[in-house]
């Protein structure tokens, strides 16, 4: 945000997302370095511990007092910059007000529908929203290989003569809106999902980018999806037993 940048630039460095909560609402209370500086520490850590739900405290205080007391933003017309500053702060705080509205919204639409998507681990309301409102019937597809082609999660296969190589790029056929549910969730399940993350772990350990590895993980994902809605029935991980 460039007025951020004129009146604290260091900012940025504070925060892995200069806009999320913790940051906005320090913002809001105390939008330039001046006024951070001379809080009391206790204070600013309160603050901090409060809306990061205990992941910030008297550290990250001392961190940001740091910077703002060093800090090399602008002091001219500095009455006029925080307060756009704060409009547009309050304009990111609205537009996340709505997009919580939106989700519960539909949250409440998706337990009128009969489905076991959410059970799946990495598929929330609006995932499942999302795939459903893709897919349609799953009748449409004869199996769970038609429906990954649909979603274009099949990767690329390059042939020349005796040459063959199987590509680690999506093929960007069928639906880019299921091709980009499934991949958010993919990435959850190769994080969460008890039956998935070894099968990611097993990609990484033999060679595979992450994103490859998340691709593998997205076309499985694709036939657990096919499965769950084919039989209607609630996802179970298919975990291999390990020796002792």
């Amino acid at each position: 945000m460039g007025v951020l940048d004129q009146v604290f630039p260091e900012f940025e460095t504070l925060f892995g997302d200069m806009f999320g909560t913790t940051a906005a609402a320090l913002l809001q209370a105390h939008p330039t370095p001046e006024q951070i500086a001379e809080l009391d520490l206790d204070q600013l850590a309160s603050l901090l511990h409060k809306h990061s739900r205990g992941r910030f405290g008297r550290a990250k205080a001392e961190q940001i007092q740091e910077a703002a007391r060093n800090s090399f933003g602008v002091t001219l017309a500095l009455d006029a910059l925080t307060a756009q500053l704060q409009i547009l702060l309050a304009q990111i705080r609205f537009l996340r007000e709505q997009v919580t509205d939106l989700e519960e919204r539909i949250a409440a639409y998706l337990e009128q529908v009969p489905q076991h998507l959410t059970s799946i681990p990495g598929i929330g309301s609006v995932l499942a929203a999302a795939i459903l409102g893709e897919i349609g019937d799953i009748r449409r597809f004869k199996n769970g290989s038609a429906l990954v082609a649909y979603a274009g999660i099949d990767p690329i296969v390059f042939q020349t003569g005796e040459f063959r190589a199987r590509s680690t790029r999506m093929s960007k056929r069928g639906s880019h809106y299921l091709r980009r549910a499934i991949w958010q969730a993919a990435q959850v399940a190769a994080r969460d999902d008890p039956a998935l993350k070894p099968f990611y772990e097993e990609k990484r350990r033999g060679g595979k980018h992450h994103f490859a590895a998340v691709g593998a993980v997205a076309n499985k994902l694709v036939h657990i999806i096919y499965a769950v809605l084919r039989d209607n029935k609630p996802y179970v991980p298919a975990v291999r037993e390990t020796a002792s």
